[in-house]
């Protein structure tokens, strides 16, 4: 039982010239990867917690679908705290850790604050909800920045990951975690095309210690109850966080923004059950880079076989979205039908350090 190990359930099933075989055999070996991912025990502590709510245009966050006027709607961006044993002791992973006090630079961000004009601290008062920072988050259940072993995030999007790993200007606020991150992402963030820039934040990477990365090439489980596996679309090294908890197996990433996204027909948004009626779509798809369409809609479709149904609402995965479209006043019509909200399993544990 080491740390990190690879898995290949999934090798080879998107090799058929036919989109939809794709996806049948995508579903067959997520049956496998869920039974042998259950016969595992399960993570010790799993608990997520709101960070930030941003504005993020509705005509990516239900892509083709939404039909109502609102341009926008809230994001809800989280941080997930997971334990889980391993054959060297407890280990502590989080999950989108985001430092949101340093990402404004993303252009996307930038942009949008400056289209306000005179009024963008007006603007930013009443549409930008900070609600919580992943230190304040740590320190309120007992957890150490040492104590951390391993971050990653779904994706690089906005993300500032200098301040947790340090660089040759600063120390790392984690000294003992690495970030665990596929090969295809971080190659790609290093060399961006220009639609893609827009939603990297500048120089969130650059200087990032060598040593403190683990570029991953496959699938891999971590120790018991945790794995990342590899869902192409939203950007090229896109990948899922899978973790076995109390409450089933969790999946999550940024492919859907809600659990409407990945159960279309139950929706209440405006626009998406009739679009996913219409055209036969079983998902929706977070769009705004649209870098692997026809991925990201095998991937979605991957994420909800493996996470299975919902404990809690009927006719829905238990997909635990990073970022989770939330309703806000001036924007009409964009609450999701049913909301995860933060989760919270298991009990935490000292974590074992060599």
């Amino acid at each position: 039982m080491g740390i990190i190990r690879e898995s290949r359930h999934f090798e080879g099933t998107r090799n058929a010239a036919r989109p939809m075989e794709r996806i049948h055999n995508v579903r067959e070996a997520a049956k496998d990867f869920r039974r042998d991912l259950l016969a595992q025990s399960k993570v010790l502590f799993y608990r997520s917690f709101e960070l930030v709510r941003v504005p993020y245009p509705t005509k990516y966050a239900y892509l083709n679908a939404f039909s109502s006027f609102s341009p926008y709607l809230h994001l809800v961006n989280r941080l997930f705290v997971i334990q889980f044993q391993s054959a060297d002791g407890i280990k502590t992973l989080l999950a989108s850790p985001s430092d949101w006090e340093h990402q404004k630079e993303t252009p996307f961000f930038t942009r949008l604050g400056k289209q306000s004009g005179p009024f963008e601290s007006v603007v930013e008062r009443l549409i930008f909800r900070k609600t919580n920072t992943v230190l304040n988050c740590l320190a309120s259940i007992g957890v150490r920045p040492a104590d951390i072993d391993y971050i990653t995030y779904d994706h690089l999007h906005t993300q500032r990951v200098t301040r947790w790993l340090g660089d040759d200007e600063q120390p790392a606020i984690f000294p003992n975690a690495k970030l665990l991150v596929m090969r295809e992402e971080w190659e790609s963030a290093q060399s961006l095309i220009p639609w893609q820039n827009q939603w990297y934040c500048p120089d969130g990477i650059k200087r990032v210690p060598a040593d403190k990365v683990v570029l991953l090439d496959r699938d891999v489980f971590l120790g018991e109850g945790v794995a990342l596996v590899r869902t192409k679309g939203h950007t090229e090294g896109n990948h899922s966080i899978v973790a076995s908890t109390d409450g089933g197996i969790h999946v999550t990433s940024e492919n859907g923004v809600s659990l409407d996204a990945y159960a279309p027909l139950h929706s209440r948004v405006p626009g998406v059950a009739e679009f996913a009626r219409y055209t036969g779509a079983e998902v929706i798809l977070n769009g705004n880079t649209v870098e692997y369409g026809v991925d990201q809609y095998i991937s979605m479709i991957q994420e909800k076989e493996i996470a299975g149904p919902s404990p809690r609402f009927d006719g829905y995965p238990n997909m635990a979205p990073s970022s989770e479209a939330q309703g806000h006043w001036l924007f009409p019509r964009t609450h999701p039908t049913v909301s995860v909200g933060d989760l919270h399993y298991g009990t935490l544990q000292a974590p074992t350090r060599a």
